[in-house]
Formats: structure tokens, sequence, C-alpha cells
């Protein structure tokens, strides 16, 4: 290994800590996150950013969110064990990054096609092979592979759509961000006998999710 990519693992190492000291990690998330190297997927001049438990701005007026918030997001998906996840929402890829590391097929979806090219090469840079990315409205969902273990949206919305909720497994699990009066919450939804029975779990802040792309 050569000396930058072992500095690079380090700073990983230490930002997979700080997460674990203020919101306890699974541990093969924790593992998830001491291996992903988040400088890879924060514009250049933020790359001094990357390792803090800040959100960045990423272009296209998108966001990569906070390392804690997608902790808590990939913590109530509870991913371990999975066979298969959806995300709604690619952006720049590090939460499909993240979840790559722990479940076999990671499938998402992302409606800006500037943000596709970028992440299908970082993933490329990595190496990693199990991601399947989409450029297409993710309110469709990805109906071919479908049903899926886990879904994850990354962009806040009212309700859940039908076509995202039929693709979901009986007894699998949808976390998203609802938005709820002026707030959003990350809610964690169970699907039972074909109904999302839903937990609200803690305030967040992400982009609102559109239809169409772009």
């Amino acid at each position: 290994m050569i000396l930058t990519e072992k500095i690079e693992l380090q700073k990983c190492q230490k930002m997979a800590r700080e997460i674990d000291k203020n919101f306890p990690l699974d541990k093969k998330i924790k593992e998830a996150f001491s291996n992903i190297k988040r400088e890879l997927f924060v514009p250049k001049g933020f790359t001094h950013h990357a390792y803090r438990l800040n959100a960045l701005p990423i272009g296209a007026n998108q966001w990569i969110s906070s390392p804690l918030t997608v902790a808590r997001m990939t913590q109530a998906l509870e991913p371990v064990g999975a066979d298969s996840v959806l995300e709604i929402g690619c952006g720049s890829g590090y939460q499909a990054a993240i979840l790559s590391q722990i479940v076999r097929r990671v499938f998402t979806v992302e409606r800006i096609e500037k943000l596709v090219i970028e992440a299908k090469a970082r993933f490329k840079e990595l190496g990693i092979t199990n991601i399947h990315v989409r450029y297409a409205d993710g309110m469709l969902g990805w109906r071919e592979f479908a049903p899926y273990d886990r879904i994850l949206l990354s962009a806040a919305l009212k309700e859940i759509p039908k076509n995202l909720t039929e693709q979901l497994k009986d007894g699998g699990i949808l976390v998203a961000p609802i938005i709820k009066e002026n707030r959003q919450i990350i809610t964690k939804f169970t699907k039972e006998d074909g109904r999302l029975k839903r937990v609200e779990l803690q305030e967040c802040l992400f982009v609102n999710s559109k239809s169409g792309v772009e």
C-alpha cells in the first residue's frame, strides 16, 4: 500500500471512530465507513473538508450528506444480511458505496445525468463492481430487479410513491426523509402484508425529491 493511500484510509478510520462516538454503529457498517474514501466523492476544492462530519455541496444544486446522516440512514436500513438494496438519489455515490460494502447488490437511480456519469467513474476508480446505476426518474424505482430487501431514499418527500412500496419485499425495510409540516424526519418503514408501518427517528435536512430527469 502506497503512503498516500495509507493516509487516506487512516482518515477514513478516524472519521468512522468519530461517527461511532456520536452514533454507535454496527460493526460491518463501521468497517464500510473505514474503507470508503470520502474525499473521492466531494469536489476537489472541498477535499480538505472531506472527513469532517459536515454536509458538502457537490454541484447541480445537490449535496453529499454529512457522514452522521449517512450513518443514521444506513443503520436504520438494517442492511446487514440483506441481498439487494435500491437507492433513490445516487448523488455523489457515497451512500451507495457504503452500502456496497455490506450488501451483495446495490441498485441506485439518479435523475441528474452529470451526477450519474461522475458516480460511475468513482465506482470504477474504487474497483466497486456490485453497484448498478441508472439514469432515470427515481420516483418510478427500478422495477426490473424488484422486489428489493431494502429501499433507501436520499431526497425528502411527503409520502412514499406506490411504485416504491410495490417494489419492496414483504418484511423489507424502507428508509426515507419524510416532510412533515416544516420539518424533515428520517422515517423507517417496515412492509407488513403489503402495507408500510412507520417509525419516526430523527430530524434531518435533504434536498426535496423531484420527478423527471435533467
